[in-house]
C-alpha cells in the first residue's frame, strides 16, 4: 500500500457555483442485530467496506457496553475533519503542526426545549509548540471551514425518506 498523502491545498479555493458540488458520499448502513435495535446491538457497515463496526448501547444508558455507538462515531467523524481541515488551513499558511490533536466530545441528552433529545459537541485543539495568537487564528478559521463545525453551528440540509 501507497504511504497516505494529504489531500491538495487547492481544495481551499473558493467555489463559485449556484448549486450544492457534491464531492464525495459516504454511505452507512445500520442494522439491528441480535436485539433488533441499532443502537443496542446493531452493526454499522459501509459500502465500501473500510467501517464494520458493531454498536451497543453503553453502560450510562443502561446497556452491557461493548461496542461502540452513534455519539462515539459523530465525535470520531468531527474530529478527524476538523483535524482535516485544520491541517490544510496549516499547510497552506505554511504553519508546522506536527503534534496536533483534535479531542471531540458529543454528550446525548435531554432537550430541555422539547423534552425531548440533542447533543452537545466539544472540540479541544491541542497546537504544541505554536504561539497562542497565531494558534487561536487557525482554529477560527478552521471552525469556518469545517463542515462539521458549520453543521454543528448552522444545521445541515437533511433528507429523510421511506424506501421506495
Amino acid at each position: 500500500m501507497a504511504k497516505p498523502t494529504p489531500p491538495p491545498v487547492s481544495l481551499l479555493d473558493r467555489y463559485s457555483g449556484s448549486e450544492f458540488a457534491p464531492l464525495y458520499t459516504g454511505t452507512v448502513c445500520v442494522t439491528g442485530g441480535e436485539a433488533a435495535h441499532g443502537r443496542a446491538s446493531g452493526v454499522a457497515r459501509s459500502t465500501d467496506g473500510w467501517l464494520d463496526i458493531g454498536l451497543r448501547l453503553p453502560p450510562e444508558l443502561g446497556g452491557p457496553g461493548g461496542g461502540s455507538n452513534p455519539e462515539q462515531l459523530f465525535a470520531a467523524g468531527f474530529a478527524a475533519c476538523f483535524h482535516g481541515a485544520l491541517s490544510l488551513l496549516a499547510m497552506r499558511e505554511q504553519i508546522a503542526i506536527p503534534d496536533a490533536t483534535v479531542t471531540a466530545a458529543v454528550t446525548f441528552g435531554r432537550d430541555p426545549m422539547d423534552g425531548l433529545f440533542t447533543l452537545v459537541a466539544h472540540v479541544v485543539i491541542g497546537l504544541p509548540g505554536v504561539p497562542r495568537a497565531l494558534a487561536e487564528g487557525l482554529v477560527r478559521n478552521t471552525e469556518r471551514l469545517c463542515p462539521y463545525a458549520k453543521m454543528a453551528r448552522q444545521g445541515i440540509e437533511c433528507i429523510v425518506q421511506l424506501e421506495q
